[in-house]
């Protein structure tokens, strides 16, 4: 059953949700579903237009997933925060990847089917080193400030490190070491990354599932989540490739994925350390499938915890 932490209405935390081990997955996938555990629920037909929420398996697997709630000055609103965890009680200073979310979906349902188990078990095995993954809701603005007051990116840079901190996660400022994302994640990861670099404070790693690489002003348009076409320019990866250059940067997509033109441009044009493409779309199937590799790749950048 989850438990709950009272807390300021805007201070840090106002809830904690702890759902551990496999038992908890099914519970809190219908929960997420009927929006039990949300104080703003977000509606069915909502989470089933979100690619990354074909299976809300975030709550699965041999770790803890924490759900708090917390209020962001950037964004003007309570969010939650998402922590999926390899244990129940981390040792203090767990690196952490950020986990960005698509489309349509939330810090719930941000992690790709089965991301929880695969951690807890990989870890628990000793094929990586410990790591966690942190999200966060960020609306549907491409993870940049569409709308004035509503900042998902400045809440990514200036507030996530702080709630890490005082959970004593992340690095000693409260650090992610790398960031994730799906879809409109995978677009916010690297814009992400490019911000990180500018203040000097570079990511070890990026990774991207099916990121949302359009190619086209009409189709992002569509979107509605930038004002005109030199706004999207100014932040679209395809043309600022040479912001995270050199960063060891993984890209997983689908063959029939409606965003494969753009990831194979990037593929061309970046050449990441990791690049796979194979049959499938933009669905949780081909989500999953890129799971183990992702969880190896963050393994392989991840620093190593001392432990005295």
């Amino acid at each position: 059953m989850p438990a709950e932490r009272a807390g300021s209405a805007r201070g840090p935390s106002r809830r904690t949700v702890l759902l551990a081990g496999a038992a908890s997955g099914v519970g809190a996938a219908a929960a997420i579903t009927t929006g039990v555990l949300s104080d703003s629920p977000t509606p069915a037909s909502a989470l089933r237009r979100s690619a990354s929420s074909s299976f809300p398996a975030v709550f699965s697997g041999p770790g803890a997933t924490v759900v708090d709630r917390v209020y962001s000055h950037a964004r003007g609103r309570h969010v939650d925060l998402v922590l999926v965890l390899p244990a129940r009680e981390p040792t203090p200073g767990l690196p952490m990847s950020l986990l960005l979310h698509g489309r349509n979906g939330s810090a719930r349902n941000a992690a790709p089917p089965g991301l929880a188990h695969r951690l807890g078990k990989d870890i628990s095995n000793h094929r990586v080193p410990p790591f966690g993954f942190v999200a966060v809701d960020g609306g549907n603005s491409y993870w940049h400030e569409h709308h004035p007051g509503d900042d998902p990116l400045a809440m990514l840079l200036d507030e996530v490190p702080g709630w890490l901190r005082e959970r004593g996660l992340g690095d000693a400022k409260g650090r992610p070491f790398a960031v994730t994302g799906t879809s409109m994640g995978g677009f916010g990861a690297f814009v992400y990354a490019r911000r990180r670099n500018e203040r000097r404070h570079p990511v070890d790693a990026i990774a991207a599932i099916s990121p949302a690489l359009i190619t086209s002003w009409r189709v992002m348009r569509r979107r509605k989540a930038f004002s005109s076409e030199a706004e999207w320019a100014s932040l679209d990866p395809l043309r600022h490739i040479g912001a995270t250059r050199g960063i060891p940067t993984a890209v997983w997509c689908g063959e029939q994925d409606p965003f494969i033109g753009g990831v194979r441009r990037f593929i061309r044009q970046a050449r990441p350390e990791l690049a796979h493409t194979a049959r499938g779309g933009h669905n949780g199937k081909f989500f999953r499938s890129a799971v183990p590799g992702l969880v190896d790749f963050l393994g392989l950048h991840a620093p190593h915890l001392r432990v005295d």
